[in-house]
């Protein structure tokens, strides 16, 4: 016969099980919308949801370590990166999916939309509200995004990564639209978010193109056995990585790649706006780390002053912009920037200690972010959500838990030590300092402080300030569910801040990519 035979790829199922379990569980959510009544959607869907995560997580700690290696013919990487990622991922997600599921005594998701695709205010939307009809569909979505992150921090491939982009990203320009209130804001933001991260993967793919078209292959191992023997065609190498690098800054929000990320915070859904805060940015960071540790770490004199660049002006411009702010959605934006930031000073040390730092501070972020924005969708004024700063001014004597939590919250964003805020940017700025990027540190440290002063400013205005005359903000009274995801986000962001050797410890033993 002519030509060689297909040969079918070795796959290690077991090793792929918390994803397999994910995505099963997002079509079976696909399949409760289409045939369960809509009474029973809600009922059917949010412990169907959990139930799906806390399963995958299971499957995770029980067999991820036992099963480790490079399956589905070296696409797909299970190592202990992958495996602390994933896990993260999973727990952060069932945070997530609490808040999204807050309901405050309706017939269902009180941040969602009864009909995503009407005009606001039109007769389509009065007569979905009318008939009962709800968006129990962010449940599958949601998970279908979380495979996607799964699969986005395992991808040992060029190809395979750009696919698991895709998963993740497209649910959440659906899920941004779905905002309840503030309609046109939000289809405002899960437009931009859409067309933008179009443009962002295409210049992912003409990277790619370029790589392959240097080494010959999508694979990272054969890009990096290529840098090492390739010589005279930094035309193709330097180009590819740069543009690939454009994808993944986009999606953690780094300048000057983050033009998306107020707008988008801003009129997602607040619950939404959270998970994709948190999670996203796990995701996006985990294949990032693989793509410049594992494929082109022999091109480390090319883009690492590049990524370096890119982290201090992410630090100075998150800071800068987020004390003119006067939405809190926005500040938190703008800090999420200034976060991406510090998180790339770790990338950028290159070496085991940055590799750890960076998955500890992730960790720190995500338990940060999902309770800070699940305490933002509790303040509500005319019925809608109270997030202008003035809005908050006297919050502390109106429901002074609430107000102690968020106040905890923001300085473990502003790094204020005992919390896990100031842990995380110790170890991302000891990591840069003794890799000689001392110069990044300083300026991280600096815009730690220029951030602070927004978040005490927040933290007078909710204890200090006082109410005008015609505000009515409250505080509305969350579920168990609500309650559960900010007290546990709470208590490990102060766990993490007083006792951080073991998650420490944990990242730097799975510290290790497989090449």
């Amino acid at each position: 016969m002519g030509g060689s035979m297909f040969v079918a790829p070795d796959i290690n199922y077991v090793a792929l099980l918390p994803m397999i379990i994910v995505f099963v569980g997002g079509l079976v959510g696909v399949m409760v919308e289409g045939f369960a009544s809509r009474r029973t959607r809600y009922a059917v869907q949010v412990p169907l949801s959990i139930a799906t995560l806390v399963l995958a997580l299971v499957a995770l700690v029980l067999l991820g370590r036992d099963n480790e290696g490079i399956t589905a013919a070296g696409t797909v990487a299970v190592d202990g990166v992958a495996l602390a990622l994933q896990g993260l991922v999973l727990v952060l997600s069932v945070l997530g999916l609490l808040v999204m599921s807050e309901r405050f005594g309706g017939e269902q998701p009180d941040a969602f939309t009864q009909s995503g695709v009407s005009t606001p205010g039109s007769a389509e939307e009065t007569l979905a509200t009318k008939v009962g009809a709800t968006t129990t569909e962010v449940y599958p979505l949601t998970l279908l995004s979380v495979g996607g992150m799964m699969l986005f921090v395992a991808a040992n491939d060029l190809l395979l990564l750009f696919v698991a982009l895709e998963i993740l990203s497209l649910p959440l320009y659906v899920l941004a639209g779905l905002a309840r209130r503030r309609r046109l804001l939000s289809q405002e933001a899960s437009l931009k978010y859409f067309l933008l991260g179009s443009f962002s993967s295409a210049f992912y793919l003409f990277g790619a193109v370029l790589l392959y078209g240097y080494a010959g292959s999508m694979r990272f191992a054969d890009i990096a056995a290529a840098i090492s023997t390739n010589a005279g065609m930094d035309g193709l190498l330097v180009p590819g990585v740069l543009l690939v690098a454009v994808g993944l800054l986009f999606k953690v929000g780094a300048v000057p790649f983050h033009a998306w990320t107020p707008d988008v915070y801003q009129g997602a859904p607040t619950p939404v706006t959270g998970f994709m805060a948190a999670c996203t940015k796990v995701a996006a960071f985990g294949a990032m780390l693989r793509v410049l540790y594992v494929a082109v770490e022999g091109a480390r004199l090319e883009w690492q002053p590049v990524i370096a660049v890119v982290a201090a002006l992410s630090m100075v411009v998150g800071a800068l912009l987020s004390i003119v702010q006067t939405d809190v959605k926005r500040i938190l934006a703008y800090s999420s920037i200034a976060h991406a930031g510090f998180i790339l000073t770790g990338v950028v040390a290159l070496d085991v200690a940055g590799l750890s730092s960076t998955m500890f501070y992730l960790a720190t972020y995500g338990f940060m972010t999902i309770p800070a924005f699940a305490i933002v969708a509790l303040v509500r004024s005319a019925g809608t959500e109270a997030t202008l700063v003035d809005q908050w001014a006297g919050l502390g004597r109106r429901s002074p838990w609430i107000a102690a939590s968020f106040t905890f919250l923001l300085m473990a964003f502003a790094g204020i030590p005992l919390t896990s805020g100031f842990t995380g940017k110790f170890a991302v700025f000891s990591a840069a300092v003794s890799q000689g990027w001392a110069w990044l540190a300083v300026i991280g440290v600096l815009a730690s402080a220029v951030t602070a002063y927004i978040y005490f400013t927040l933290v007078v205005q909710m204890w200090l300030g006082e109410p005008g005359a015609a505000t009515d903000t409250v505080v509305v009274r969350p579920s168990w569910m609500t309650s559960l995801a900010i007290l546990v986000g709470v208590a490990i962001t102060l766990a993490l801040g007083v006792m951080p050797s073991p998650v420490l410890d944990l990242a730097q033993s799975t510290a290790a990519f497989l090449r």
